[in-house]
């Protein structure tokens, strides 16, 4: 998986989090992703929008991911214009494997109709009031559409994943790695 090493980027923190987390989904063959907030970059001179390492720009990992192994993402964001930034920054070459929705996630997660092999929630920022009730909420809906493989990658690790952790090592999930910014935990 050479494509990742183009992420590792000194202001990517999330990408030892991530290199972790796509070589142990493609140990376990795992090719349906799901993606709650896409990566939206950040805006420079009002108008150009440019990647946000910060950000660890995950649909665009996500996505060369997916066509390596011939998967498919799908990327959920309430925001009109995240999903319109995102699409420009994913390569030409994967927009065959992305589908993007425009949706709240927990109604797009409630209608999502396959099995998830890997889930990743990061829709709502952690510093906003709710972010940790409304993980929980998405986990909860989402887990019965996971299998004993999944993996399950949350983001902004404890400004709103304790509820989620709480609530998934209590229905035996288990963490695999963890991170300053993210916890990734199985089945």
């Amino acid at each position: 998986m050479e494509f990742l090493e183009k992420y590792n980027h000194k202001k990517n923190i999330r990408f030892s989090s991530f290199k972790f987390a796509l070589i142990e989904s493609q140990k376990r063959n795992l090719k349906n992703f799901v993606e709650t907030g896409v990566a939206r970059g950040k805006v420079k001179f009002l108008f150009f929008n440019k990647i946000n390492w910060k950000d660890g720009m995950s649909t665009l990992i996500f996505s060369d991911y997916v066509k390596y192994m011939n998967g498919h993402l799908t990327s959920c964001d309430i925001e009109k214009r995240n999903i319109e930034n995102a699409k420009k920054f994913i390569d030409k070459s994967n927009r065959d494997f992305v589908n993007f929705v425009l949706d709240d996630s927990l109604k797009f997660l409630s209608n999502y109709n396959k099995k998830i092999d890997f889930l990743y929630l990061d829709s709502l920022d952690g510093q906003f009031a709710g972010a940790s009730n409304h993980q929980l909420k998405e986990i909860s809906i989402a887990q019965k559409k996971l299998h004993e493989d999944s993996l399950v990658l949350l983001d902004d690790k404890g400004s709103k994943t304790n509820l989620s952790i709480d609530y998934m090592l209590k229905n035996n999930f288990k963490i695999i790695n963890e991170t300053k910014e993210q916890v990734l935990l199985s089945m």
